[in-house]
């Protein structure tokens, strides 16, 4: 199953992309990073609705990084698709900036939870005023992930039940207990 981990849609990725069309004004004109893209829905929501748009996934993953951009190809929509590989710091990163950052189920795999944190942080750091928005899975309580923010100097700035921004037609075809929050630097690090 872990090769197919980014071809596949998950319900995450769904409730991330709804809240994208959602909040389509924040979006329109932003600069957007898509984190662990796989199949890229919500980024692909975000470049509909007139964000530009990088869409980047583990760079030794070229199946995953390939299909991004067939994906990208078929809706007609122009997006940068980028290696890149949490709490590796090569060249790529650096030119990232965006003022909104998504990850739809990037939080699966507690081993790789400080590379993300790591990644997700100096790109708030490297784009003052920006946010990181994701939505996961809530398998172990909220308290891990408030523990990884304290650690590396963030905070929760909204913290929504995933299945309350979406009708009720498509909630009734997910399950889980999916959580959507945006993160922010503390106020100290924004300063």
């Amino acid at each position: 199953m872990r090769e197919d981990y980014g071809l596949y849609v998950w319900p995450c990725a769904v409730i991330l992309g709804e809240y994208v069309w959602q909040q389509k004004h924040r979006f329109t004109g932003a600069n957007v990073v898509e984190l662990g893209a796989g199949t890229c829905l919500p980024g692909l929501v975000a470049a509909k609705v007139g964000a530009d748009v990088t869409l980047t996934d583990d760079s030794s993953r070229s199946d995953v990084l390939d299909n991004m951009r067939r994906v990208c190809d078929l809706n007609k929509l122009e997006c940068n698709v980028l290696g890149l590989t949490w709490g590796v710091w090569d060249s790529s990163i650096f030119d990232l900036q965006p003022t909104i950052i998504l990850g739809a189920d990037v939080l699966y795999d507690s081993n790789a939870f400080d590379d993300l944190f790591a990644t997700v942080t100096f790109l708030l750091q490297n784009s003052p005023g920006s946010i990181f928005i994701t939505s996961y899975h809530n398998r172990s309580g909220h308290h891990l992930i408030e523990f990884l923010m304290k650690k590396w100097g963030l905070k929760c700035l909204k913290l929504l039940d995933g299945f309350s921004i979406l009708p009720s037609f498509k909630a009734s075809q997910l399950s889980g207990n999916i959580q959507l929050a945006e993160i922010g630097l503390t106020s100290k690090d924004n300063a």
